[in-house]
């Protein structure tokens, strides 16, 4: 218990800026990741299988998304292990903070870890698509296609650019989290979109929902492709 306390008295006073983050990451994913990362810092578990954790909740959901009919009672356990399994995601990085244990090693496991979640995803709601939705448009089986190229683009684009920021000259000194900003970036945050999944047991509504949120985070990817294009050609310092 004194290993738990005193990793969350470090870690509250670590945490990463707000900026750039939805309210969700904010307020609720980066604490649930703090609690798991104390945790995990008193069972002493390492970086890497806090990853493998994220990884393993993650990837239950996603196989019981392809797997099983769409019910509310799916729903809720698909939402379950997304969530949990991306609090594990913040609390890896959290935890090698905290240990001084990160390495070059573990952000890129962590990174393709990120990538695959999303592309298996995405994947496996083609597969509930195609074989319990009964569409009589089968451009509907297009929806998922889209939505993954949408989200791998957006988390390959932003990786990429951070990445490429740093060899220009290192980050700039951060502003104040914006709060209208926060909001605006709800539909385009991995953990609202996860509670899409509680509604898997209306067809209908499931399908309405993520057909909007394609669509707005088709329009977040324009912006961002545009914000970071517009970042990296000012000339560097």
């Amino acid at each position: 218990m004194g290993r738990f306390r005193y990793a969350i008295g470090r870690l509250s006073a670590a945490q990463k800026p707000g900026k750039g983050v939805s309210l969700y990451s904010r307020y609720v994913n980066r604490p649930a990741g703090r609690l798991l990362a104390a945790a995990a810092y008193g069972a002493r578990m390492t970086p890497n299988q806090v990853t493998v954790a994220s990884a393993v909740c993650t990837f239950t959901g996603v196989g019981l998304l392809a797997v099983l009919p769409p019910s509310y009672a799916l729903g809720a356990g698909v939402f379950a292990a997304l969530v949990v399994g991306f609090a594990l995601d913040s609390a890896d990085g959290q935890l090698a903070r905290l240990t001084g244990r990160g390495s070059p090693a573990g952000e890129w496991l962590d990174h393709v870890v990120d990538c695959a979640k999303m592309l298996a995803l995405h994947m496996a709601v083609l597969v509930s698509f195609y074989r319990h939705f009964d569409f009589s448009d089968p451009r509907y089986l297009l929806v998922p296609v889209a939505f993954q190229f949408t989200a791998v683009l957006i988390f390959f684009g932003g990786v990429l650019t951070e990445q490429l920021k740093r060899k220009a000259g290192g980050p700039a000194a951060a502003a104040p989290p914006s709060t209208l900003r926060s909001i605006a970036l709800l539909p385009v945050d991995y953990g609202p979109f996860c509670a899409v999944f509680l509604f898997l047991g209306d067809r209908g509504v499931f399908t309405v929902l993520y057909c909007a949120l394609l669509a707005v985070q088709a329009l977040f990817l324009v912006a961002f492709l545009v914000k970071w294009y517009r970042e990296l050609s000012v000339p560097a310092r």
